[in-house]
């Protein structure tokens, strides 16, 4: 098994997953009928990629027991390497929206990139997906700017979401030993190049919305590592207990 590949891939998809089944949680309790459905739609998007990903890793894991399944509901919470950020919690649709703002302006970028990979099947994925991330960024980036710019109400909570949210950003850029490896090799996108850029995106929009850009320098960091927050475990044991109590199940 090539295991920097096989990590890389599960480093990426495992935001995705995350993120989606977050999404998910939101079916039937939007706002409004067409927001409702467009956040499951977001998150049906999200799981669509999963899937390409999780496919993926299997095949180069080389192991018959690994499957899309089993890498999504079958591991231990050290065992996902997603970024703190998108496991944060559906506190209100402010944090909801900010919270898929600041992802998806980073997965814009790195789709974009993973464009020009070495590796035809991330290539594959990636031009796929990019298609359905720009929509994403239309849709997180103008609900920013609806609610920014908005009611008091609404530009008070929008403005706690991404002061409260800013600190999980950095994570997105920071590059584990497999990344360094894929990036080595031509495979995997070099993140650090796209921070200015992204902060650049984030900020444009955030002014547009008559929003302050928080100006706090500390970082919360460790999903990568497996090292998650206190809402990972939660998430699991919903996304994973169908799985677990009926081991085996095929529908």
């Amino acid at each position: 098994m090539n295991n920097n590949l096989y990590n890389y891939i599960i480093g990426i998809a495992d935001n995705s997953l995350i993120l989606g089944q977050r999404l998910g949680e939101l079916c039937g309790h939007g706002p409004s009928l067409e927001t409702d459905i467009a956040c499951t739609n977001i998150s049906l998007d999200l799981f669509g990629q999963v899937r390409s990903y999780f496919q993926y890793a299997a095949q180069v894991s080389g192991d018959e027991k690994t499957t899309e399944d089993t890498l999504a509901f079958l591991r231990i919470e050290r065992e996902y390497k997603n970024v703190l950020l998108v496991e944060q919690p559906n506190t209100d649709f402010g944090y909801t929206i900010v919270r898929q703002f600041l992802f998806d302006a980073y997965h814009l970028l790195f789709l974009r990139e993973l464009e020009n990979s070495k590796d035809q099947t991330l290539v594959a994925i990636a031009k796929k997906s990019v298609k359905e991330v720009s929509y994403h960024w239309r849709f997180s980036s103008d609900w920013v700017r609806r609610l920014g710019d908005g009611t008091t109400e609404s530009h008070g909570r929008v403005q706690e979401a991404v002061t409260d949210l800013w600190m999980y950003t950095d994570e997105l850029f920071h590059q584990t030993d497999a990344d360094q490896a894929m990036i080595a090799t031509g495979v995997g996108v070099n993140t650090s190049a796209l921070k200015e850029r992204y902060y650049q995106m984030i900020t444009e929009v955030l002014e547009e919305a008559t929003l302050e850009v928080p100006e706090s320098k500390y970082w919360h960091k460790g999903g990568k590592q497996g090292i998650h927050s206190e809402h990972m475990g939660y998430i699991l044991s919903d996304m994973q207990y169908m799985q677990r109590t009926y081991p085996n199940m095929e529908w």
